[in-house]
């Protein structure tokens, strides 16, 4: 446990010389990364030591360094515990300790701890206490230093409580000014002083601060000089009366005056002014009679170089590890040595007299903190799930708590880890130091990592003309990407799905143990050779090579039927709701690719798919896209788009569509079906003269209804169906659909139709229809005799009921004739058999029809509405009438007139159809002028020609009642709607989705706001997690089960889940997994104790009212309830780690309620004030 013992650390190991420690045995009067430090040198030099620990220390990584550990300052307050000198004397003296080394801070700058250790009879490791009395006060070590002749910036004393007399030193120093801590460093107490009315408010939050860090709230006023350097002499001096110097360090990189880079030598000193700097720092030392490190600083203005004497810190710094890495020299060992009387110059001491001393190369340190750079560095504390450190050569370590399971408390300095970078040029040392923070992963807490390699990185640092104000001033510093750690987002998702369930799969038929530990689908045995190379060419490169015209005009000349496999969007859309994620659309898109090149195009993407993958499935649509595009460069790709609608559900402005058509050609889609769900033509124009002006194959398609077979037909004739043709034709369609969304084309009524249509028309014919019926694929085979061009179908296992015939059964009826589609049954089969596995994934969205319907000819609902109007009647209760709702649904289209019924229109009959089962309501009722009924929403649009106007229009009696008078529209909307406004919209996304987006991300929020916002919130907290499992993603995982997740190529974590926690006090379980061998946990809120309201209640981001805690600390001043505020006003402060930060508030009105009161605790977003809007 105690694991730097001398006989450990082999002071005295076979072979070394004997020699006597400097001191017996040394307590080491301080925490953390420099209590570690000092543990370490004093092991080295064969001392026994002693760590001191307050209670919330308990688990600190510096007690468990030393031979002895003990706590102090027992109930009191943890920074007070490290203050207690009585108490930290008594440990020494149970301990038998002979020196005291007191780190940095706390203690460190106090003469009266000094003096009480000389009367104890121990060591204190530093300079006399009168030394520090002279260098510890500020004001007096401006004396000292005007007395060696060294230039001062001009300051007050030490400042009195009166107000009036603050008010007057102030203004004989002049404004701007800086408030400073007389006693202690590091940035505490300090505050700029723009003007008069921030004096008192400043100088009172500094008192406080320095109260608490030190102990003392004496403070003083200097002048603030704008561009100014930091550079600090490191100084040691002996009790002979020796003092050298060794070196400067360039401490410029500050915020908030707190030091963040270091680096040594300082890069743009020259060495005359190298030599006049530190000849003044030792000149001010034996003036003073220093003894032991110490540092005195210096603020250069970087445009007169002139120097200015700052102040002395008599004691290590934090930053003295560059010193150390360009001079060879352990100043730690050297302070201890020489408090034991070594003498400087000689071998006892470990350092070199001054003429020795030279500058070996280059270092640099970065101080990483638990601090968020986004969010106003904020202090970030809790538990370190993961921690993988940076190491190599030139990089050294000092840390204190850095592990992973370390537990990062709020009540000290927000330090993690010091990196210090040597090299030989300080161009390598900055390159070492960049390879080492991005090598770091800390998870669990937020870090300033990148920060750091964003100030390095920065030409104006590299260059050395950075000054103190460089990170306050260079906002690019902040323009920089968090580190994705998606690992950790990923675990989050899981550990909800574990914890609370995946709404989507709740109260569904579960699939089965085997299904939800992810049994996986079988992807065909093609040779790793095979796949390595590039697939042979097919219809995508004749398309590049003859263009949509003359590749219509070759479609037309092709004596085989030309298949498209609608299995990637259309199948999956009719049967389980459009819930197939892409993980299990793409893994098999590249042996589509090898296997099946004589296809004639996927159906793969548009239609439901778009917005279902982002509302339900919280995926990218343009990644699924992409990943085909690339995984099938030989096929082409085919999409659905509805018209004037795009792939929504309304109408939008005409900029809108044709910016979506463009960005999905872009990305690569080559066939646009694009329909309208009334068969209205003026919908269509915007859209076929966009998927024309981007060079791409436009099909147009008619939606078929009604029955062409019937001799009782007398809406949708045969005539009808011709003229829309040539419509369509004349528009510049290169391919004519027939879209039987409703599987409603007889064989006979597919037999007329296309043998018609070849005669009146001389573009490409491509039959789509679906299998509700259980006879669709004679419809198919009745069309390719007929001469059709093309037709569509799915793979085997993912065909019939509502999806599309069964692509392999028309293959194997086709073979050997004039219209073989060749395509190879063997390797049909293996396709088929993968997409077998996949479906199981989805048992829990089928719905329970088992076979054909032939009451499909009764009530036309398309294939992809019927599984998700089941689904919809299911969630209303209905779902044991639903012979009710397919009756209803018949009702509802003869009232509207027999409409042709495809998304969008299909979903407003389905509306009213679960209105009327809802409501008991018959087709009578919604017939009464006299009788109120409360439409739903989309009828109202749809018969006030929102969606666009039907052949033969409404029927007026009805249309009226439901308008109420209202005029209905009688051209298309799209043209009565103002371009949008792209640039704003984008910026309106940006703002909400708290990122930059794509061209592409435009397109979805353009379409789809809401959801496109809810799919980027989930991404935000979850990564993308499209690359899970599928049974992952629905079920999570079951204790024991390990899974591979690739979450880019070349890069796999494997994850195993081991164990949930029961909740604690605030409704978070912990979920413990093993991440790539390693163990690691995340915290998710069980929602069911959240209901309970046992939990505090949180700030909602959203609502300007509510104001959270903007970290974890304590509440140190809040406003009173009933008080009025405006914008801009304080309403509360919060303390942690030694730093107070204030939180203004963003509207007027008054202060409605207090959550939270002064003195109270808080964690991160918990409520702490509401307000109210006057």
């Amino acid at each position: 446990m105690y694991d730097l013992s001398p006989s450990q650390a082999g002071a005295h190991a076979p072979g070394a010389t004997p020699t006597t420690p400097p001191f017996r045995k040394l307590l080491v009067a301080n925490r953390s990364e420099i209590a570690i430090r000092v543990l370490r040198a004093a092991s080295e030099l064969g001392i026994r030591t002693v760590a001191i620990f307050s209670h919330e220390d308990r688990f600190a990584l510096h007690r468990f360094k030393a031979d002895q550990s003990f706590l102090v300052g027992k109930g009191k307050e943890p920074v007070a515990a490290y203050l207690d000198i009585d108490d930290i004397l008594r440990v020494a003296h149970d301990a038998r300790v002979d020196a005291i080394h007191p780190g940095y801070g706390f203690l460190s700058e106090n003469p009266d701890f000094a003096e009480a250790c000389g009367k104890a009879g121990i060591t204190f490791i530093g300079p006399k206490p009168s030394v520090m009395r002279g260098f510890g006060s500020k004001v007096e070590a401006r004396a000292l230093a005007e007395k060696a002749g060294i230039p001062v910036m001009p300051a007050t004393g030490a400042l009195p409580y009166d107000e009036k007399e603050v008010e007057k030193l102030a203004e004989e120093v002049g404004y701007p000014i800086m408030a400073k801590a007389s006693w202690g460093g590091g940035g505490r107490g300090m505050r700029v002083i723009e003007g008069p009315e921030e004096l008192h408010e400043q100088i009172a939050a500094g008192r406080r601060e320095a109260k608490a860090a030190f102990g003392n709230d004496e403070v003083f006023l200097e002048k603030l000089v704008r561009q100014a350097r930091h550079v600090e002499v490191q100084v040691l001096g002996d009790t002979h009366g020796n003092v050298i110097h060794l070196f400067e360090r360039d401490c410029s990189m500050q915020r908030r005056n707190q030091k963040i880079v270091e680096r040594a030598p300082a890069p743009y000193l020259s060495e005359a002014k190298r030599a006049e700097l530190c000849d003044a720092a030792v000149r001010l030392a034996q003036t003073a009679g220093y003894e032991c490190a110490g540092t005195v600083e210096f603020l250069m203005d970087a445009e007169t170089d002139k120097i200015y004497f700052i102040e002395v810190n008599p004691r290590i710094q934090v930053e003295h590890t560059v010193t150390e890495e360009v001079t060879g020299v352990d100043l730690v060992k050297a302070q201890i040595r020489i408090a034991a009387g070594a003498r400087i110059g000689e071998p006892e001491s470990g350092v070199p007299p001054q003429h020795q001393l030279k500058l070996d190369g280059n270092a640099l340190q970065c101080r990483i903190t638990t601090e968020d750079p986004l969010n106003k560095f904020i202090p970030d504390y809790g538990r370190i799930t993961a921690y993988r450190g940076a190491t190599g050569f030139g990089i050294r370590l000092d840390g204190g708590t850095a592990y992973s399971g370390a537990l990062i408390t709020p009540f000290y300095d927000s330090l993690l880890e010091k990196v210090t970078a040597w090299g030989p040029t300080p161009e390598e040392a900055t390159a070492r130091m960049d390879r080492a923070l991005r090598e770091f992963r800390i998870r669990g807490v937020a870090t300033n990592l990148w920060f750091l390699e964003a100030v390095i990185g920065h030409p104006k640092f590299q260059s050395g003309e950075a000054t103190t104000r460089f990170i306050d001033e260079t906002p690019e510093l902040f323009e920089f990407h968090r580190r994705r750690d998606r690992a950790t987002r990923l675990l989050t998702y899981i550990g909800d799905v574990i914890v609370n369930g995946n709404p989507e799969v709740e109260g569904r038929p579960d699939p089965g143990p085997q299904v939800r530990q992810g049994l996986p689908a079988t992807l065909p045995e093609v040779p790793a050779a095979e796949m390595a190379k590039d697939p042979p060419p097919g219809t995508k490169q004749k398309l590049d090579e003859l263009g949509p015209e003359k590749f219509a005009q070759w479609m037309l000349e092709q004596k085989q039927l030309l298949v498209t496999d609608t299995t990637m969007r259309d199948a999956h859309q009719s049967l389980f709701a459009t819930r197939m994620r892409s993980i299990d659309i793409t893994a098999i898109a590249p042996y589509y690719a090898r296997l099946l090149p004589n296809l004639f195009s996927m159906e793969c993407w548009g239609g439901a798919t778009f917005d279902v993958s982002m509302r339900f499935l919280k995926e990218d649509p343009w990644e699924r896209l992409a990943t085909l595009r690339e995984a099938m460069p030989n096929l082409l790709l085919q999409m659905l788009t509805r018209g004037s609608n795009g792939v929504g559900y309304s109408n939008y402005p005409d900029n809108v569509v044709k910016h979506f058509i463009a960005q999905a050609a872009e990305a690569g889609m080559d066939i646009f079906r694009v329909f309208d769900s009334l068969n209205w033509m003026e919908n269509m124009r915007v859209s076929i003269d966009a998927i024309r002006e981007a060079g791409k194959l436009c099909e147009a398609a008619i939606c078929y209804t009604g029955d062409l077979s019937s001799p009782h037909e007398t809406k949708y004739t045969l005539k009808y169906y011709v003229d829309l043709a040539k419509e369509m034709e004349a528009a510049g369609a290169h391919v004519l659909g027939i879209k039987d969304m409703g599987g409603l084309c007889k064989p006979a009524a597919a037999r007329l139709l296309v043998e018609t249509l070849k005669q009146e028309v001389g573009i490409p014919l491509h039959f789509h229809t679906h299998d509700t019926s259980g006879i669709s694929a004679a419809s198919v085979l009745a069309a390719a005799e007929a001469g059709v061009d093309a037709a569509d179908a799915a793979m085997d296992a993912m065909s019939g009921l509502t999806s599309q015939p069964n692509l392999g059964s028309i293959a194997a009826a086709l073979e050997g004739g004039e219209r073989d589609p060749g395509l190879d049954h063997g390797k049909l089969r293996q396709i088929s058999t993968y997409w077998e596995g996949a479906r199981r994934f989805y048992r829990g969205f089928e719905s329970e029809m088992r076979s054909g319907a032939s009451s499909v000819y009764d009530h036309g609902m398309p294939g992809g509405q019927f599984t998700n109007l089941q689904e919809q009647a299911r969630s209303l209760g209905l779902a044991q009438q639903w012979p009710e709702v397919e009756k209803a649904y018949a009702q509802v289209n003869r009232l509207f007139g027999d409409i042709v019924k495809v998304t969008p229109t299909s979903k407003v009959v389905g509306d009213l159809a679960l209105y009327m089962v809802s409501n008991g309501l018959t087709p009578e009722d919604i017939e009464n002028p006299k009788k109120e009924i409360a439409f739903p929403a989309s009828v109202i649009a749809l018969f006030k020609g929102e969606v666009g106007q039907p052949f033969g229009g409404f029927p007026e009696a009805l249309q009226k009642k439901i308008l109420k008078g209202e005029k209905p529209l009688t051209e298309r909307r799209g043209a009565l709607l103002p371009p949008a406004d792209l640039a704003a919209e984008r910026k309106e996304a940006e703002k909400k989705a708290r990122r930059q987006i794509s061209e592409t991300e435009l397109s979805s929020y353009l379409m789809y706001p809401e959801v496109f916002v809810d799919y980027a919130t989930h991404r935000r907290a979850y990564a993308n997690t499209a690359v899970l499992p599928t049974p992952t993603y629905f079920y999570g995982m079951e204790p024991g089960q390990e899974i591979a997740v690739e979450i880019e190529r070349g890069k796999t974590l494997i994850i195993t889940f081991q164990a949930l926690s029961d909740p604690d006090d605030e409704g978070q379980r912990t979920v413990f997994f093993e991440l790539n061998g390693q163990p690691r946990t995340v915290k998710v809120l069980d929602k069911a104790m959240a209901a309970s309201g046992k939990i505090r209640r949180k700030a909602d981001d959203s609502d300007p009212a509510q104001v959270g805690a903007p970290m974890p600390g304590m509440i140190v001043n809040v406003c009173d309830a009933g008080s009025k505020v405006k914008t801009g006003d304080r309403l509360f402060t919060i303390e942690a780690m030694k730093m107070e930060t204030a939180v203004y508030a963003d509207m007027d009105g008054k202060v409605a309620e207090v959550v939270a009161h002064t003195g109270q605790r808080v964690e991160p977003h918990d409520l702490v004030v509401v307000l109210e809007a006057e």
